[in-house]
C-alpha cells in the first residue's frame, strides 16, 4: 500500500484493520481510533466539497487527488 492518502488507500487500510480485529491481531479500541481518524478525514473532504459548492469555486486539487489517487506533478 502506498503512503499517499487516497480514498482507495483509506478503504484498504480500514479493511485491513477490520481483518486484524477479526483475527485478534488488533485490539478493538485501536481499531476504533483508526476508524475515528478515517471519519475525520472524510468529514474534512465533505466540508471542502460543500464550501466549494456553496461558493461556486472549483474543487480543491487535494480533494481531487484524494478521490482519484493522482499525485500532483
Amino acid at each position: 500500500m502506498s503512503n499517499l492518502l487516497t480514498a482507495t488507500n483509506l478503504k484498504e487500510s480500514l479493511w485491513e484493520t477490520l481483518n486484524k480485529v477479526k483475527s485478534k491481531k488488533l485490539m478493538p479500541g485501536h481499531a476504533d481510533a483508526i476508524a475515528a481518524q478515517a471519519r475525520e478525514i472524510l468529514r474534512t473532504v465533505k466540508m471542502q466539497l460543500a464550501i466549494s459548492s456553496q461558493t461556486s469555486r472549483s474543487v480543491p486539487f487535494e480533494v481531487i487527488e484524494f478521490s482519484e489517487g493522482k499525485k500532483k506533478k
